[in-house]
């Protein structure tokens, strides 16, 4: 079995289409031989998805820094739950055992886990594909501006289409069929 790990909100956002979209994808994913790997929580789009994947009877791993779990953050009920020291080493271990990233909408730590796992493909430590879920078009903006640095020459185009923008299944079983880690970067330096 396969290990999706996905990123998203401690906040169920303001418009339900983001809980159906967590509903959705947690269904699709236990229909797709994926094992769901997440932050462990309790609240927000991350209870909706575990909630989901485990009502399909599927597989959830929640993995939680020790800070959260002493304030009671985590879900219970999860198939594996592991305790770890910070959130660094609660990332890394999420990329350790993901085949793919998905981002669901979310806040900034949500930003930040996916950003790191597709910096992380450029540089050769992360061979999974990255996928934001943009439901109703909540990662647009950036987008837009992964397009920007691309124009101001500071992303690959190659790199760029590395990493998927989209809510539509079937778009991303197949980019995840295609994918092809970036090729790593080789420097000339100039002295």
């Amino acid at each position: 079995m396969k290990n999706m790990a996905v990123y998203c909100g401690a906040y169920a956002g303001a418009d339900q289409r983001f809980t159906q979209a967590a509903q959705a994808l947690g269904q699709w994913l236990v229909a797709h031989d994926y094992a769901l790997v997440y932050g462990g929580g309790g609240v927000g789009l991350m209870h909706e998805i575990a909630t989901s994947v485990l009502a399909a009877g599927g597989t959830v791993t929640g993995i939680m820094p020790e800070n959260l779990v002493a304030r009671g953050a985590a879900m219970p009920g999860l198939t594996h739950f592991e305790t770890v020291p910070d959130m660094a080493v609660r990332k890394a271990r999420m990329l350790a055992l993901a085949d793919v990233c998905v981002a669901l909408p979310g806040g900034v730590g949500t930003l930040e886990e996916i950003s790191e796992a597709f910096s992380w493909a450029r540089v050769g430590d992360n061979a999974s594909p990255c996928i934001f879920f943009n439901v109703n078009g909540y990662y647009d903006r950036l987008a837009a501006f992964f397009d920007q640095m691309v124009m101001d020459g500071f992303l690959s185009a190659a790199d760029r289409s590395k990493v998927l923008f989209t809510s539509d299944f079937n778009e991303m079983a197949q980019f995840i069929a295609e994918y092809q880690p970036p090729k790593v970067r080789q420097y000339h330096q100039h002295h």
